[in-house]
């Protein structure tokens, strides 16, 4: 899942970035209110995690600005003012909630999840296609009851399949959304994640779930009989 961190304390944001790519995220990041609004308007986002005080454009300002745009993207509010009127301000402007500074990363991350979560079935807890399930919060997947060992990569590839079960996705969505801005389109990374997958939730089962799109991409749908 694709993440939009705007923050303009350069270690803040450089630590809580790194964190929130070892929990499988990819994460865009920049530091004032301009960027953040070309960022949040110009690419998909499953969640902006946007702080208030920024130069050039306040975060209540972006933040108005894409509602207005008709964004329905989630929105995290950070804020160093503790007042209920600063909360009710940012909530009244289209935030989906907020957190006071400062915070600690394991409550971030249970209201990024929490947000992820509230969008309906597209961000349900628990995915399934055929015999393979995955627990997003709990971090498992199994396929016909057997416990699948993934890395953090592996992970998120296989959490976005799972979101977009039956839909054929490019290589440049799969890497837009897992890797972000980390490779370029022509970097084989998808390619080679895919089959890393294939090694440990398809190889060894009759029914093949991972299928690939000749000159467009892969999709996650059950082998025909």
């Amino acid at each position: 899942m694709r993440i939009l961190y705007i923050e303009d304390d350069p270690f803040l944001q450089a630590v809580i970035a790194k964190r929130l790519q070892e929990e499988g995220y990819a994460v865009d990041s920049c530091t004032d209110g301009e960027d953040g609004y070309a960022y949040a308007s110009g690419q998909e986002y499953d969640c902006v995690i946007l702080d208030i005080m920024l130069p050039k454009r306040s975060g209540i300002d972006v933040l108005r600005r894409l509602r207005a745009e008709g964004s329905r993207v989630n929105i995290l509010l950070l804020t160093a003012k503790d007042s209920v009127e600063d909360r009710v301000l940012g909530l009244n402007a289209g935030a989906d909630d907020y957190l006071i500074k400062p915070f600690a990363f394991d409550e971030l991350l249970a209201r990024v999840r929490t947000l992820m979560r509230r969008g309906g079935e597209r961000r349900d807890d628990r995915l399934v296609c055929e015999d393979l399930v995955m627990h997003v919060s709990e971090h498992t997947v199994t396929r016909a009851g057997d416990h699948m060992d993934l890395t953090t990569k592996e992970f998120a590839l296989l959490e976005y399949l799972l979101r977009n079960a039956g839909l054929v996705l490019t290589r440049a969505q799969i890497s837009d959304h897992v890797w972000n801005n980390e490779f370029t389109y022509d970097s084989n990374i998808v390619d080679v994640y895919i089959r890393y997958l294939r090694n440990k939730m398809d190889k060894p089962y009759p029914r093949k779930l991972i299928q690939t799109v000749r000159g467009i991409g892969y999709v996650l749908r059950k082998e025909p009989c």
